[in-house]
Parts: C-alpha cells; sequence; structure tokens
C-alpha cells in the first residue's frame, strides 16, 4: 500500500459523519461525480475541539463569509474595482489548515482567492478591505488589490493572479526552513509551509515539478487542493485523466489524503496530521479538500454553468451551519451566543468598510515604490 492509499484509509468522514444530509444515489448523480466523491469518504474521526476551540473556527469562518458578503455589496455598489473572486463555501478549509498551524512562525501562500486565508492568518479586517478599495493603509499599501494580499509580519506570501505561481514560492519557503535547520543547524528552525491552489492548477507543470522536489528533499509543506469542482467554467472531471487528485502523491513517495472540505474539524484533523509528519522530518503532504465555491469564479461571473440541483446539494452542506449544529449538540455553545459572535462580527466588517473608505489614497509621486527592494 503506498503512501497515498494509507492517506485514504485516515480521510474525512462522508457529509452524513458530520451532520450534513445524505442524499440518494439519483440525486447524486445529478449533481456529479465531485459530489459522489463527497459521499463516498472513507469515514474517520475528525478533530476534538474544547469549547474555545470551536469558537475560534466559528468565528473565523463567520469573518470570512461576512467579509466576503460586504466585498460583494460593495463591489455591486461601484466602490470596489477589477476582478474580485470570493471564497463563499470554502471557509473550512482555509480555517481548518491554518488554525491547525502556529501563526507567525509557519508561512502561508494564497491564490487569487486569497482574502479569507489573509484573515485566517490574523491579517486585520481593516488591511484587508483597505487593500481591496487600493489604499495606503492596505497590507499591500493598495498597490496588490484583491488578487495581491502580501504581509510580512503575519508570515502571508501573497495572492497569485496566476494560478500556480504561489506554489514555488511556498517551495522555497519551506526549503528555507529545512536549511536553515539541517545545513546553519539551527534547531528551532521548525517552520511548515502550506500551499494553496485550485483544482485547475493540478494541471501545469509547476504543480509536479514542485511535488518531485518536495519529496526529494523532504520539505516541510502542506500542498492544499481546494478541489470546487469548477476552473473558472470548466468542469474538473473534464480536464483531467484522474480526477482523484489526492492519488497523484503517489507517484511521488508522499503522503496523500482526500477530505470532506466542507467539514472544518475533518481538514483541521487532516492538517494536524500533515503539519505533524512534516514537522518530524517527514516530508511534504498532498490534501485535496472537496469543496464548493456558493457564488460564480469572480464577481463579474453570471454563473450560468451549474445547474441549480448542484448548488442546492452543496448549499446543505454548508460549512459555517455544520459546525454550529455540532457545538450546540457537544453543548460547547448555545444559539443566543453563535448570534452574539456574528453581531460583533458584523460590527467589525462595518468597521472596515467605514476605516477603508476614509483611508488615503497611495501618494502619485510614489508610484515606483514598493518595486525594488529599499535600502
Amino acid at each position: 500500500m503506498t503512501q497515498a492509499d494509507m492517506g485514504h484509509d485516515i480521510a474525512a468522514a462522508p457529509g452524513s459523519a458530520s451532520g450534513a444530509p445524505t442524499c440518494s444515489a439519483d440525486v447524486t448523480s445529478l449533481v456529479g461525480a465531485h459530489a459522489e466523491r463527497l459521499e463516498n469518504l472513507y469515514p474517520s474521526v475528525p478533530a476534538t475541539v474544547n469549547r474555545d476551540e470551536g469558537l475560534m473556527l466559528y468565528r473565523d469562518m463567520t469573518l470570512g463569509r461576512r467579509f466576503e458578503d460586504k466585498c460583494a455589496e460593495m463591489y455591486y455598489r461601484g466602490k470596489m474595482f477589477g476582478f474580485v473572486h470570493l471564497y463563499n463555501g470554502q471557509e473550512a478549509v482555509s480555517t481548518g489548515v491554518i488554525k491547525a498551524m502556529k501563526l507567525q512562525h509557519d508561512w502561508f501562500c494564497s491564490t487569487y482567492r486569497d482574502h479569507v486565508h489573509a484573515l485566517s492568518c490574523g491579517v486585520p479586517a481593516r488591511e484587508v478591505m483597505s487593500e481591496l478599495f487600493g489604499k495606503e493603509t492596505g497590507c499591500s499599501k493598495g498597490r496588490g488589490g484583491s488578487m495581491h494580499l502580501f504581509s510580512k509580519e503575519h508570515h502571508l506570501l501573497g495572492g497569485y493572479a496566476f494560478i500556480g505561481e504561489g506554489i514555488p514560492v511556498a517551495l522555497g519557503a519551506a526549503f528555507t526552513s529545512r536549511y536553515k535547520r539541517d545545513a546553519l543547524g539551527d534547531a528551532s528552525s521548525d517552520s511548515v509551509t502550506a500551499a494553496f491552489f485550485g483544482d485547475g492548477t493540478c494541471n501545469i507543470g509547476q504543480f509536479y515539478e514542485c511535488l518531485n522536489m518536495a519529496a526529494l528533499w523532504k520539505l516541510p509543506i502542506l500542498f492544499v487542493v481546494e478541489n470546487n469542482k469548477w476552473a473558472i467554467g470548466m468542469d474538473h472531471n473534464r480536464a483531467t485523466s484522474d480526477p482523484e487528485i489526492w492519488r497523484k502523491a503517489a507517484a511521488f513517495g508522499m503522503a496523500g489524503e482526500e477530505v470532506d472540505g466542507m467539514d472544518v474539524l475533518a481538514v483541521r484533523a487532516a492538517a494536524q496530521r500533515a503539519v505533524e509528519r512534516a514537522r518530524a522530518g517527514e516530508g511534504p503532504t498532498l490534501l485535496e479538500c472537496l469543496t464548493y465555491r456558493f457564488r460564480g469564479h469572480s464577481l463579474a461571473d453570471p454563473d450560468e454553468l451549474r445547474e441549480e440541483a448542484e448548488k442546492e446539494f452543496w448549499a446543505k452542506r454548508d460549512p459555517i451551519k455544520s459546525l454550529a449544529s455540532r457545538l450546540i449538540e457537544q453543548g460547547l455553545t448555545t444559539a443566543e451566543e453563535l448570534k452574539s459572535i456574528e453581531k460583533e462580527i458584523d460590527a467589525e466588517v462595518a468597521d472596515c468598510v467605514e476605516f477603508a473608505l476614509a483611508a488615503p489614497e497611495p501618494k502619485p509621486e510614489e508610484l515606483t515604490r514598493y518595486i525594488w527592494a529599499e535600502d
């Protein structure tokens, strides 16, 4: 049995195990193979969380959702410009992976769908929203916009407009961690890097080249595939010879897992296992999270290609509602407390918009600043 096959044995539970509704074979067939994979995942034990951890996960996912909803509002009101790709529906992946790692110690590389990754890394909502408005107070000083969020302080190595661009950068961060320890004798150098990317990225050369190098040198890196089925308007199952991306790990002799990307506790458990292996010097993991975006590819996408039955199937597996139900059932919180958290987050999001609108524009005379390294 390969490491990838072993990964399947410890993959996340199917939707029914997380309280999500099951569906008949007819319905599953109607909504596609991606849904069938979710229904047929091998069961495993999700991460166990205490009250504080559970509320932290709930707050982080809710912040991501409410932030993105506000971005949509601002975009359609003509307050935000350019391409804006929202993360609604995929929150369990960002929260599940990033909150299982050490903030400001481990490293993170994102994609053009990067707002929520930045928030999970700890970048203040004010800085993220300011960046989306192109303001000087943004985390990239207003130069990056929606697809190019960066924060050295929070170890966010950037969002990238072109698919796959961030994977080699993440690989470099993982190499640095290993080099400092093995070549420079820094025993404290045990940081792990998480590289996020979508299913469409898994058909390009950079993906395979970096898997090869990571496995060859046993680099401490998590390759996190956010498989939301759709690469813009292309169905993943029509675009690749083997739709089960996690199985590609076997070709490189690395660990591979598939997990329910709508279940934050399942993602958290898989990430914890992968991080533990990486810190122990056992090398990389290819983690495929089966998830779904609730909105179109971008806010400029009318989203006319996807069937309503498919959208309804995934909407019933909303990761935030699922976690809320689980926390209440386990007696870790109450519906009233969760509503209170939501109100706090709504206030935080309203504040970050107000802050961003009032923030100064970048100075014209500094147009060429931040292009080259400064003394």
